[in-house]
């Protein structure tokens, strides 16, 4: 079926304002099915809907199930940068509705990142993934998840029995929807069985494809809307790409407007503290909402009481009061989850870290997540962040890690990578859903050393005065008997084997214009090893000179130059 707007609640005339922007911002990539001169749809049509590839049986990811209808303030989100508490970036704060919650966030920015290197061309942005997460479950229920990602009680679309809705007949023997007999749009981006079977996906890497997982779920939308070659950044092949999702414009100009909403400034909140949205597209006030967890079994109806005789009378009656109307039993308290419990991060045992340039390190960060009664935590997703100028990195290559602690609360970062700068760096560690104070740990990449310097030739180095040195100086640096590649060097022209001043007599270099220059700096061995130094040129002083190297780590060679006149 295709989706409508329902009833603008008293009050929402400035929403309804915006999305009539976004509907003539949009009007010249209107669904219609157009072709180009060689018979395909043009970028802006809807892609037909039906079978399993192109959507599911009702039509779009969802079967065009209800959806969300609520607007985003008129008012953008405030662009003054703050800094995240959780992860130390920088995030525009503004209203609550531009809040996501941080396990949501986090599953929508893994799945750009994963199209951005399986898909590059699709220019997936993860702020879509976002407006189209809270028109279809309001970022799964504000964000209750738990630390894997999966909701804490499935989400589910009514119905597809063809009462109001699309008929879908069940395909999943109600594995996915726990329906027998119709099917349901299921989970944070409420996909219907039948598409998540071909398109869903594992996003979080537990080896299952879980759509009321929101790493799953998110990854699942990122592929399903990056389809057919699309480019996200044209804008009527985006328009395609949501049509396809859910056959409505008002669908479209809904997550048009959601996405440009978050494009203008999100910051992360709590899990379970988001925003949820009130209003569905579904107007039908006798069917189910959209969507919902699922529902409490309704109050079955009063029987009809007997006549009771009149007194005084025979067959006389009189009116019988109402027994109250049975009241359902109040809700149990939600139970906190494991993140709400936590108190504070403690350091677990982690070493120091230092690593020379280009290595591993041979510690990692352990922290354990704590109680108030400083026991440890389970299943709390905890954040790595490397902060610095550096250009260290995790496992992988990435400056960021997400770990979920065991069974003892602890959480151990992937292991640390040195890259080529030297220096301190940080690495902190945050709880991802709460605010909360965070651990910084200080790392240190060290210079690349070498202990031992040789020559490769023998041959005696000699010169006439006034000539150049037939052979060039070439050395080879090893670390504890392993070659020392990318070692740093300095060589000079010394005074004597005591004094390692620069000597202003004898042998020199020249720079690059031509000038003498007796010492140099900035010399790094090759990949090997080996450092070969450029031409050296003698003056018209005789005798033996000296010429010193040094590399990082300290090894020395001195080298000796001999300069002497021709023999007759």
């Amino acid at each position: 079926m295709a989706a409508h707007f329902g009833r603008l609640r008293k009050g929402a005339t400035t929403t309804a304002v915006a999305a009539v922007a976004v509907a003539a911002l949009s009007a010249s990539q209107a669904p219609g099915v157009t072709t180009d001169d060689l018979g395909r749809q043009a970028a802006g049509a809807a892609q037909p809907s039906g079978d399993a590839k192109t959507g599911g049986a009702g039509g779009g990811a969802t079967g065009d199930s209800p959806y969300y209808t609520d607007l985003p303030p008129l008012k953008s989100p405030n662009p003054s940068p703050s800094a995240s508490p959780t992860t130390g970036t920088t995030v525009s704060v503004g209203e609550a509705e531009a809040g996501i919650p941080a396990t949501v966030l986090d599953a929508y920015k893994k799945a750009e990142a994963e199209l951005r290197a399986s898909k590059p061309g699709c220019n997936l942005p993860w702020q879509l993934l976002a407006a189209i997460g809270k028109v279809e479950s309001g970022q799964a229920r504000g964000g209750r998840v738990d630390a894997s990602g999966t909701t804490y009680s499935p989400i589910l679309g009514p119905k597809l029995d063809g009462n109001g809705f699309a008929l879908i007949a069940d395909t999943d023997h109600g594995a996915y929807d726990g329906d027998p007999a119709y099917d349901r749009a299921v989970g944070p981006m409420q996909f219907i069985p039948s598409t998540w079977a071909w398109a869903g996906r594992d996003g979080n890497g537990d080896g299952k494809k879980d759509p009321n997982n929101v790493y799953d779920a998110a990854l699942a939308a990122g592929h399903y809307l990056c389809r057919f070659d699309r480019d996200l950044s044209v804008q009527s092949q985006m328009n395609a790409a949501i049509l396809n999702y859910n056959n409505s414009t008002e669908y479209l100009n809904t997550v048009l407007s959601w996405l440009e909403y978050y494009r203008k400034g999100t910051h992360e909140v709590p899990d379970g503290t988001g925003t949820l949205p009130s209003h569905s597209s579904n107007s039908d006030p006798g069917a189910s909402p959209s969507p919902t967890t699922p529902a409490t079994p309704s109050t079955p109806s009063r029987p009809r009481t007997p006549s009771t005789p009149k007194p005084g009378g025979a067959g006389s009656t009189s009116p019988t009061p109402k027994p109250p109307t049975p009241s359902s039993p109040a809700p149990s308290p939600t139970p906190p989850t494991p993140t709400q419990t936590v108190d504070h991060l403690e350091d677990a045992n982690t070493g120091k870290l230092t690593a020379t340039a280009g290595s591993a390190f041979g510690t990692k960060v352990v922290v354990r997540a704590e109680s108030k009664a400083s026991k440890g935590v389970a299943k709390v997703r905890v954040r790595f962040t490397i902060i610095g100028d550096t250009d260290a990195t995790f496992t992988g290559g990435e400056s960021v890690a997400t770990v979920v602690t065991g069974s003892a609360g602890t959480a151990t970062a992937p292991a640390l990578v040195a890259g080529e700068k030297t220096g301190d760096f940080t690495v902190r560690a945050t709880v991802v859903g709460r605010v909360l104070g965070g651990l910084d740990y200080t790392a240190t990449v060290t210079p690349r050393q070498a202990d031992t310097l040789t020559r490769t030739s023998d041959t005696a180095l000699t010169c006439v005065p006034g000539g150049e040195f037939a052979d060039q100086v070439e050395l080879k640096a090893t670390y504890k008997g392993a070659v020392a590649g990318k070692v740093a060097a300095t060589a000079t022209l010394i005074k004597s084997a005591d004094d390692a001043t620069e000597n202003d007599k004898g042998p020199y270099f020249k720079d690059a214009d031509g000038k003498t220059i007796r010492t140099l700096t900035d010399l790094t061995t090759d990949a090997d090893g080996v450092l070969k130094l450029p031409k050296l040129y003698a003056n018209d002083a005789t005798g033996t000179f000296l010429l010193r190297v040094n590399t990082a780590g300290g090894a020395v060679l001195t080298v000796e130059l001999k300069v002497a006149a021709a023999a007759s």
